[in-house]
């Protein structure tokens, strides 16, 4: 999965009036789809150890606990 560089720059630039360079936009990117692969799989072993082949929304809340 990759976070385009426009989203990433269109997120940076929703929080101030600034500037953003791609090189920043695309770090947070980096960052994120880390993030997010790092709750998914936590997510997987908590749907996993209640029984079930699908993850739902309560499994990403616990996986951020």
């Amino acid at each position: 999965m990759e976070f385009s560089i426009s989203k990433m720059k269109e997120m940076i630039k929703s929080q101030g009036d600034k500037r953003v360079s791609e090189d920043s936009a695309e770090k947070l990117g980096n960052v994120l789809e880390t993030f997010a692969g790092d709750v998914a799989e936590e997510a997987v072993a908590v749907a996993k150890e209640n029984g079930r082949k699908t993850v739902r929304a309560e499994d990403i809340k616990e996986a951020l606990r």
